[in-house]
């Protein structure tokens, strides 16, 4: 087991009652045992912490297994091009107004993703280079960022325009076992498949040439990358709309706790994606302002200075 799993644990363990709890109405478990502290408890703070957990995990498992496979510790999973790309649905199913019809915004937002996954494989096509496999997802997400900007800016309404611009803020607020439903098998799966790539990751830290003759397919690499990442992030972005930086400060912090292995990276970055995000929610849910604080917001105020810190100590690193 990995050094830093057993503390990941405990903290997760610790977070996840007081994630119950806390909120601009704070629950007492000893005293308050009414009807509404239940319906509160059941139907609001329960999906909610439980989707965090799913969530913060499948986007460290995600951010810790694309680092190893770009070989860069500032690659992110929304560089593939898969978390644009199921934004992009998510997105179309506000402008077409089938988003609030049930499922149709998560289903949508499934479909940009599996559709970035296609889209992916068939540009990087069969020679399994990471240079091509990368150029490619900074195209689609460029892409689909486009697309974003002009479905936007095409809005039919003012209604659909905020709600397209909110959703992608990113956040948990009013979020149910619905979301949960779809959201924990995919990640779930996603990490499983992240998982199974771990040697092959490992083998590719010694170059592309000297992972083929230890025996790695890199077209099969590159399809279960693909598969991963997009459940992880496909699931995320389907859930919760846009939430970054998760996958890019958890797995640098924690490397160094371990042998430095893409696949011994996988798990401790899933657990501390997984308290992560747990504690920001329920930092968001406590802060005295007057709207609750979006979820990707706080992230992006919290992973801008951890970029630019990194960016200066390479520089630094150079010099």
């Amino acid at each position: 087991m990995s050094r830093p799993v057993p503390l990941l644990l405990i903290g997760l363990l610790l977070a996840l009652p007081l994630s119950l709890l806390a909120g601009r109405v704070w629950l007492d478990p000893f005293s308050d045992l009414s009807p509404n502290a239940l319906i509160i408890f059941t139907e609001l703070r329960l999906p909610r912490a439980v989707l965090a957990v799913t969530l913060g995990a499948g986007l460290g498992a995600a951010g810790a297994a694309m680092q190893g496979y770009l070989r860069n510790p500032l690659a992110d999973p929304s560089l593939f091009g898969i978390a644009p790309g199921a934004a992009l649905g998510a997105v179309l199913s506000f402008w077409t107004g089938w988003a609030a019809t049930g499922w149709a915004l998560p289903l949508f937002a499934l479909i940009g993703a599996g559709a970035a996954m296609a889209l992916l494989g068939l540009i990087a096509g069969r020679t399994g280079s990471v240079t091509l496999f990368t150029l490619a997802g900074m195209m689609i997400a460029s892409l689909a960022g486009a697309l974003m900007s002009l479905a936007i800016s095409l809005s039919p309404t003012p209604f659909a325009m905020s709600e397209i611009v909110t959703w992608l803020m990113g956040a948990l607020t009013d979020r149910s076992w619905r979301e949960v439903a779809f959201a924990v098998p995919l990640t779930g799966v996603g990490i499983a498949v992240l998982l199974l790539a771990g040697r092959s990751l490992d083998a590719l830290t010694l170059g592309e040439a000297a992972a083929r003759s230890l025996g790695v397919d890199p077209l099969r690499l590159q399809l279960l990358m693909i598969l991963g990442v997009g459940l992880t992030v496909g699931a995320g972005v389907a859930a919760a709309g846009i939430i970054g930086f998760v996958g890019l400060i958890v797995p640098h912090l924690l490397r160094r706790f371990t042998d430095r292995r893409p696949s011994s990276l996988i798990v401790p970055s899933a657990l501390a994606g997984a308290l992560l995000l747990l504690v920001a929610d329920s930092l968001c849910r406590v802060l005295p302002l007057a709207s609750e604080l979006r979820l990707g917001i706080a992230l992006s105020l919290l992973g801008a200075p951890f970029f630019m810190a990194l960016l200066l100590r390479m520089r630094r690193g150079l010099a």
